[in-house]
């Protein structure tokens, strides 16, 4: 997501929390917006969930809001549609705010970094509050090259944040980006391409995570099932981008896909098996701490935010 500066609240002097993943309270953030006035984000940066052996720590790298969202989302509907669709889920159709939720897997004596943010910034701060440490990280993987998913990679000076991780991706995505001479992914994740292994379909990162061929947002957009015991959680990526306009109406286009008809058959395919099978997910842009249920309703899907069945 293309964030302004002014608009990208990322986290500065955090405020310890005695017990995450009950804590309920805004902590600090460096930001302003456009007036100039401080900001906030409402929420923790991090969040921890347990999924038996399993532990999660989903962190706030980044929020932001932007304007006109309908520039972005229901491309093929028009302001009447999605200004209804708006109001009946209560929000205003003309912002949103996004969220950028990298999220940390412990599994055994691996701990997994899903996506990295924006910026290192953002990424390291919720880190530190979770009790974190850049070195701490034994494993980075890409659900795909976006720049928010990716910015986190490196430091302003070009440094690897994580110098000790070894790095996963698609190697359909890896090898489509390598193709568009993109500046960012040049920048940032070709340095990594020795110390990267490649995955596909059914590919096993680490125990208990097996990697899924989710295609259209990107060429090689991939999302990884964690497994652990009886309990399973799917890390989702960006197959839906928004809990309304993209959840409710998996159907809406939307701009950053980058082949729509496919994102659309993967959000209905991958919405539809989580519903049936009723699989919690983890959603990088859901509202904070982006991890809930999906119900299937109507000729969509219907966002369940988790509560307490982590605990």
């Amino acid at each position: 997501m293309k964030l302004s500066r002014r608009r990208l609240m990322i986290a500065g002097a955090a405020l310890p929390l005695a017990t995450p993943y009950l804590a309920l309270r805004a902590t600090p953030a460096a930001a302003q917006d456009d007036h100039g006035a401080s900001a906030a984000v409402p929420f923790p940066l991090h969040r921890v969930f347990n999924l038996g052996d399993l532990q999660m720590t989903v962190l706030l790298a980044g929020a932001g809001q932007q304007d006109n969202p309908h520039e972005i989302f229901g491309l093929n509907v028009d302001d009447a549609t999605f200004e209804q669709a708006s109001q009946e889920n209560f929000i205003p159709a003309d912002r949103t705010v996004g969220f950028m939720q990298p999220t940390l897997v412990t599994a055994g004596d691996n701990r997994i970094l899903f996506d990295s943010g924006m910026m290192a910034g953002g990424l390291l701060a919720a880190m530190e509050e979770a009790g974190l440490a850049p070195a701490d990280v034994t494993h980075v993987v890409l659900t795909h090259m976006h720049p928010d998913h990716i910015g986190g990679l490196t430091d302003d000076s070009g440094a690897p944040t994580f110098p000790e991780a070894a790095y996963v991706a698609g190697r359909q995505e890896f090898d489509a980006w390598a193709a568009m001479n993109d500046e960012m992914f040049e920048s940032k994740v070709r340095p990594f391409e020795d110390r990267m292994t490649f995955v596909a379909e059914g590919d096993e990162v680490a125990p208990g995570i097996t990697a899924m061929e989710t295609f259209g947002h990107t060429p090689g957009h991939m999302a990884f099932m964690l497994s652990s015991g009886d309990r399973r959680l799917l890390m989702t990526g960006d197959i839906v981008n928004h809990y309304v306009w993209s959840m409710q109406h998996p159907d809406w286009e939307v701009a950053y896909d980058m082949d729509k008809p496919m994102a659309a058959e993967t959000r209905r395919r991958v919405l539809g098996m989580l519903a049936q099978d009723r699989i919690p997910m983890m959603g990088y842009h859901m509202p904070a701490p982006g991890v809930g249920f999906v119900e299937a309703r109507d000729d969509g899907f219907r966002w369940v935010p988790a509560t307490y069945q982590f605990m």
